[in-house]
């Protein structure tokens, strides 16, 4: 008789599990759709251009050319946090670190990315960048002062002395051959009528190269008389 009352028991829990299923099925529906949207109130979605910075260039190799310059990020977060953000706040680098001379495809994954925990990334165009990678090198060249202007009337330059002479230049060697002499900034000389020296920074202006020193002395001669 036990047993025949716990199987009457059971067959009436598995009856009362089973009645109106249709509507309890229909109440967890809802209860995951309202969950999920009061999870999503507040949310923001917005788009950025970030630099794309690169990292641990190899010792000997100059970045020469790539083909992107900033990421397109689309980004997703709480809206009272994500509308403070700036593309300063985020971080998109590229690791070198294992790269080769001559060209190659790097990939741009959310891996590359540093941005705050608070948002996450639902999008990032273009999903890699071409990299172009050249041997460095060094060299030796003149320093040629810029001179402008003359000496006080009765008064002439009877030489200009720099020190160095010539200064040590580092890039892609493709961009040092071109270069055979670097000048100065213009030093204007107008109304001078004594030696003097100024320190004069170097103009690489427009040279896709690096020099071991910022700057030279240099020394102007001004004498009395006629030349």
């Amino acid at each position: 008789m036990a047993s025949h009352g716990a199987f009457l028991r059971g067959k009436g829990v598995r009856k009362l599990l089973f009645k109106n299923l249709g509507l309890k099925i229909i109440a967890v529906l809802l209860s995951v759709i309202l969950w999920v949207f009061a999870t999503s109130r507040g949310l923001s979605e917005i788009s950025l251009d970030v630099p794309l910075e690169f990292k641990n260039t190899p010792q000997g190799l100059e970045l020469m050319n790539r083909s992107v310059k900033v990421v397109g990020l689309n980004i997703k977060g709480q809206e009272r946090l994500i509308r403070n953000i700036k593309p300063s706040d985020i971080r998109v680098s590229i690791d070198l670190s294992k790269a080769k001379r001559g060209e190659g495809i790097y990939y741009i994954s959310k891996d590359n990315i540093r941005l705050p925990h608070t948002v996450i990334v639902t999008n990032i165009t273009p999903s890699y960048v071409k990299v172009l990678l050249e041997e460095s090198v060094t060299k030796t060249v003149r320093v040629r002062p810029v001179i402008a202007g003359t000496p006080e009337r009765g008064f002439y330059v009877k030489s200009i002395n720099i020190i160095p002479e010539t200064v040590e230049i580092e890039g892609a060697r493709s961009e040092v051959k071109k270069v055979d002499r670097i000048k100065t900034e213009p030093l204007d000389i107008t109304g001078f009528k004594e030696t003097f020296i100024r320190d004069l920074k170097l103009d690489i202006t427009g040279m896709n190269i690096r020099t071991r020193t910022d700057d030279v002395k240099v020394k102007v001669v001004i004498v009395r008389g006629k030349k």
